[in-house]
């Protein structure tokens, strides 16, 4: 009988060390997050989230073409202010400010966002304001880093319609 009850107690200490020592893996167990680890254990409080990450001043750097008025050439380039600031609302909706013009949009747990179409005024250029219409969609990623590419479309009078693509980097 003591033969037993001691092979018990070695079979179950060598059972409780065994799982005992076995380390969980530490991680962000969200899988919404851009930091999702599909194989943590343990939540370590790592989660960062594409709306959080994309809210804020970013530094811009557009590369738009350009058009030409009446042997004028028109850059955004130029009309684009050197940062953006972006706000939020809820957990997908952002407000990008463009130098005193805001463009809504938004952001999916990937970091991927979309602007959809919508009428804006800015001044491309010519002393005046127009409306114009914007879209486009873009990323941002966890280096800090993101891209906008956005088109916009315009109608100057007697010239007729007018689109201009940019592609804008984001960094800060």
């Amino acid at each position: 009988m003591k033969t037993k009850s001691k092979a018990l107690l070695v079979l179950l200490s060598v059972f409780t060390l065994t799982f005992s020592s076995c380390k969980k893996e530490p991680g962000c167990m969200d899988p919404n997050s851009l930091t999702y680890n599909a194989e943590a254990q343990v939540d370590d409080g790592t989660c960062v989230y594409a709306f959080n990450l994309a809210q804020g001043q970013w530094n811009i750097t557009p590369e738009c073409d350009e058009i030409s008025i009446l042997g004028q050439t028109i850059s955004m380039d130029d009309q684009l202010p050197d940062s953006i600031d972006v706000q939020g609302e809820e957990v997908s909706t952002l407000f990008i400010d463009i130098d005193g013009t805001v463009v809504t949009g938004d952001i999916d747990y990937l970091g991927n966002i979309t602007v959809e179409e919508q009428t804006i005024s800015i001044d491309p250029g010519l002393g005046v304001p127009l409306d114009v219409i914007v879209e486009g969609d873009g990323s941002v990623y966890l280096d800090s880093t993101g891209v906008m590419d956005l088109t916009y479309s315009f109608e100057i009078p007697l010239m007729g319609a007018q689109t201009i693509d940019c592609n804008i980097l984001l960094n800060r």
